[in-house]
């Protein structure tokens, strides 16, 4: 049998904060999976440093090595690459279509005391690695204690 309950307004609306927090925390809003992967048109890069220099790493694939475009003004590192579109596949032939086509730009802010013009770019199986060279009055260096 199920139980009378009397009305009140105020139940109605924390039913509804609880609905929207489940919408919201779900993903109902959530991004299409290649955009989620390559952002709003920006690279995801990793940047990392070892004793001797600062490497940074992004993942461009589909993109040959001469349409990558890498640029240093200052401490600003600048990453710039684009995908094209295949033109011989008409575009209502296609029954998914999911790989993002255009230009990728990502611009980064690098620690100081970098030698910028010794860098080294590879790219290998759509990964780019930039490694950027410390200047050696900002390397570790190591301090020897004598005993007295």
């Amino acid at each position: 049998m199920a139980a009378i309950v009397r009305w009140h307004p105020m139940r109605e609306m924390m039913g509804w904060g609880d609905t929207m927090d489940r919408m919201l925390g779900e993903g109902f809003f959530r991004m299409p999976m290649p955009l989620a992967v390559w952002g709003d048109g920006n690279l995801a890069v990793d940047v990392y440093e070892t004793d001797e220099s600062v490497v940074v790493k992004t993942a461009i694939p589909g993109v040959s090595a001469d349409d990558i475009e890498v640029s240093i003004t200052g401490e600003t590192l600048t990453v710039k690459a684009e995908t094209k579109d295949e033109q011989e596949i008409k575009h209502e032939n296609y029954l998914r279509r999911e790989r993002r086509y255009g230009s990728f730009c990502r611009s980064v802010t690098l620690p100081g005391g970098l030698e910028t013009d010794k860098a080294e770019a590879d790219y290998t199986n759509g990964i780019l690695t930039l490694t950027f060279p410390k200047a050696e009055e900002v390397k570790p260096k190591a301090i020897k204690v004598k005993a007295a």
